[in-house]
């Protein structure tokens, strides 16, 4: 089933969000400062790109960096991103085949706006860290 959704998904919707994360990802690697985050975008990018089977969790070693990181990315890169994440969940919504992908969309948000300090693993080891 999961496969099934993910490619789904990524007909619908995962393409065309992976390909703003690319973006992101690219436009913040050009400067050494910006490649933490360029990195972070590639991987919620992948996330994106084939969502279900996989889930986000907090990762422990986190510290006050990845909080002021989170701020910077907030500020440079988060709120596009999420923007793309609800209009496409808005018109997957539309119809009633696109109600769980629209709802998976909305699910992508929090990993979008705040992406450093979280870890995305297999669902079937949700509580695996570093």
């Amino acid at each position: 089933m999961k496969t099934i959704l993910n490619v789904i998904w990524l007909v619908l919707s995962g393409f065309w969000l992976f390909l703003g994360y690319l973006a992101a990802g690219l436009l913040l690697c050009i400067t050494i400062i910006g490649i933490p985050f360029g990195i972070a975008a590639f991987r919620v990018g992948l996330y994106a790109l084939w969502p279900f089977g996989q889930t986000v969790v907090d990762r422990r070693d986190a510290g006050a960096a990845s909080c002021v990181g989170n701020v910077l990315w907030l500020v440079l890169a988060g709120w596009w991103l999420a923007l793309g994440h609800i209009v496409t969940g808005i018109a997957l919504c539309v119809t009633i085949i696109g109600i769980p992908l629209g709802i998976a969309n909305f699910k992508l948000i929090p990993v979008s706006l705040l992406p450093l300090g979280k870890e995305i693993v297999p669902t079937d080891r949700p509580f695996a860290t570093r």
